[in-house]
């Protein structure tokens, strides 16, 4: 570690603490060179979640895409912030999960994990966000996914 002050790079550590639940170290250190006493800090470095779009291109997972998504059809359903906050939160869990070993994951298995959480908390939230995921352009397409819907209700009871 370089020294703030001189610029020499040998230091003796004084002290080390775990910080932050074991996630960080913080570090008290010695220049050697001039004396100065300094704190450094360790952290993991985390390779981010990506999102591999349908056309092949890769972007970092962003959780307000998700949000801004859900507040859109769920505008004007009976359903609080702190849902949907928790929602966007088991979103986020579980395609880490699921991206755990390549750390990436297809905007397909995003979209899926959505829908199926939607279809138990809302229903017309359900439908407003497959017709923009799965790109409806006819109102025969909204019609079979309704119909779709309701031969799940009816076989549910």
């Amino acid at each position: 570690m370089r020294c703030p002050h001189c610029g020499s790079l040998d230091d003796k550590v004084i002290d080390s603490r775990s910080l932050a639940n074991g996630d960080a170290i913080r570090r008290r250190r010695e220049c050697l060179s001039c004396g100065l006493r300094f704190t450094s800090y360790e952290r993991i470095e985390e390779k981010p979640l990506m999102v591999v779009k349908r056309d092949g291109r890769r972007e970092p997972f962003d959780r307000a895409k998700i949000e801004r998504g859900l507040v859109r059809a769920l505008q004007k359903r009976p359903v609080s912030q702190m849902s949907i906050e928790n929602f966007v939160n088991e979103i986020e869990d579980e395609a880490a999960e699921r991206a755990k070993i390549s750390n990436e994951i297809s905007t397909e298995a995003l979209g899926d994990m959505v829908l199926r959480r939607l279809y138990d908390l809302d229903k017309v939230a359900y439908i407003r966000f497959a017709s923009v995921y799965r790109k409806y352009e006819t109102p025969d397409e909204f019609l079979k996914e309704i119909e779709s819907l309701q031969k799940k209700e009816e076989a549910a009871r």
